[in-house]
């Protein structure tokens, strides 16, 4: 049986901006084992941008 940490893995999320402001966050690694991709508001640029999963 999987663990919960296993279940949901903790994932950054990084900007694509080139700010390199992270957002950090979990994910359901069975609903969603592709790699995450979510438009998140940036301070850097003060825009919401287009933020991916890193590892």
């Amino acid at each position: 049986m999987a663990s919960k940490a296993d279940l949901r893995p903790i994932i950054k999320l990084r900007s694509t901006a080139g700010t390199g402001f992270t957002y950090v966050t979990r994910k359901n690694r069975r609903n969603s084992p592709d790699r995450l991709t979510l438009r998140k508001y940036d301070p850097v640029v003060r825009k919401h941008v287009e933020f991916k999963e890193t590892r």
